[in-house]
């Protein structure tokens, strides 16, 4: 998909996008560029990482929260700004409405994780939990903006937003000027819309491609239908692009000036989170490293230069050791087993050694007697492996087999 004329008038432009980056000149900084030998050798080209992930607030979302605050009216600040969020917006609104002399109220699901409360209050706004998805929660702030007078600030959903996030694109552009592809995860769309009307008015040949998580695409039927279409139930790991539907200014910019939107699996997410991790030293949230999983799912598709932005790194420490958990398992390289044994003196040091041999890292051993559903002389053992890939799993498996551990999970 082209740019043609029909994206000039679009809401939001090139000269909006500048006018951010001026406004946003010593407040969000111009975040690093990283090269990535392991993704470049999978493409076969040149992949660099662009990093907001390290933006202040730990996210991109800094960018388009202060420059919709600072383009309010005198008597519109005087009342003070809402916004709803699970954690990435919620704080670029509280550091934003801070920086400029702003109240800010933020609603945020009861579930939110502690540190991304904790952040949102220290960087100064009034925190109420409410609700267990952020549709209840985003219900609850728009009704309190009604009440009193508070300015809502959406999350994706207003062209300054859009503008603010777009300063992205220009920045990618400045670091990476070869740039062939650029891939960004996809939530409500604010954010690669932005990116889109920057990138697009200056290099026009440049592939723009959005990345969602399976359980969480929306965009996908929302194109095909020609109009924004709600998926019910989103679910996903990637909290920050769990959106159950588009929106509408930037659904608009997307289906002109987006080439293409892929999906990518919970696998997939928790796979790039630790390739992130140990590969690059970047500590990544699920939704920040969704083009990285695009990439990993079908290096061939993208022709190179290519820049993959990270969105962001606010990662629930619970959270991070579940998904580094199931990438290690993704990958073989984390095996859990049930299996029965004779329940005797000496059994499970005999079990072990069958582990040893084969050079299988026990990490946790759980030992059940009492299940009813055990014989009188059977126990059940699970037992949590490191391993060293899918090969070696199955070295781990057969071995058990032949040793006569009867593998039932």
């Amino acid at each position: 998909m082209s740019y043609s004329t029909a994206a000039l008038a679009a809401p939001v432009t090139l000269d909006d996008v500048r006018g951010a980056q001026k406004m946003l000149s010593g407040v969000a900084r111009v975040t690093a560029m990283e090269g990535s030998r392991h993704l470049s050798h999978l493409v076969g080209a040149p992949v660099h990482l662009k990093c907001e992930n390290l933006q202040r607030t730990g996210s991109f979302k800094l960018r388009g929260a202060y420059v919709r605050i600072a383009g309010l009216l005198p008597e519109q600040r005087a009342a003070g700004v809402v916004a709803a969020s699970a954690g990435n917006h919620a704080q670029g609104v509280a550091l934003a409405s801070s920086l400029l002399g702003v109240r800010s109220t933020v609603f945020m699901p009861k579930g939110a994780p502690l540190p991304k409360i904790s952040a949102t209050r220290d960087y100064g706004a009034e925190v109420r939990l409410h609700g267990q998805v952020v549709d209840e929660t985003l219900a609850a702030a728009q009704e309190y903006a009604e009440r009193t007078g508070a300015v809502f600030i959406h999350p994706f959903d207003h062209p300054d937003i859009i503008a603010g996030q777009g300063t992205v694109g220009l920045e990618i552009l400045e670091q990476c000027p070869e740039v062939r592809t650029v891939v960004v995860g996809i939530g409500g769309g604010g954010l690669v819309a932005g990116i889109a009307v920057a990138v697009k008015a200056l290099r026009p040949d440049v592939r723009i491609v959005g990345v969602q998580a399976e359980g969480a695409a929306a965009y996908p039927p929302s194109l095909a239908a020609g109009r924004p279409v709600a998926v019910e139930n989103p679910a996903t790991m990637a909290d920050g692009i769990k959106v159950g539907r588009p929106g509408d200014v930037p659904f608009g910019i997307v289906g002109e000036l987006v080439d293409e939107v892929r999906t990518v699996s919970e696998d997939e997410l928790s796979t790039a989170l630790l390739l992130c991790l140990e590969r690059a030293k970047l500590v990544v949230e699920p939704a920040g490293a969704s083009p990285v999983a695009a990439l990993l799912s079908e290096p061939g598709a993208f022709e190179g230069p290519v820049v993959a932005v990270l969105s962001g790194g606010n990662v629930d420490p619970v959270l991070m050791q579940g998904v580094l958990r199931h990438g290690m398992a993704a990958q073989g390289r984390y095996l859990a087993v049930r299996l029965r044994l004779t329940d005797r003196p000496g059994a499970l040091a005999t079990l072990l050694g069958v582990l040893s041999v084969v050079d299988a890292n026990v990490l946790d051993v759980s030992h059940v007697r009492t299940d009813p559903r055990l014989g009188l002389t059977e126990a059940e053992v699970e037992l949590h492996l490191e391993t060293k890939g899918p090969e070696h799993c199955a070295e781990v498996g057969r071995a058990l087999r032949e040793a006569g551990y009867p593998v039932i999970g």
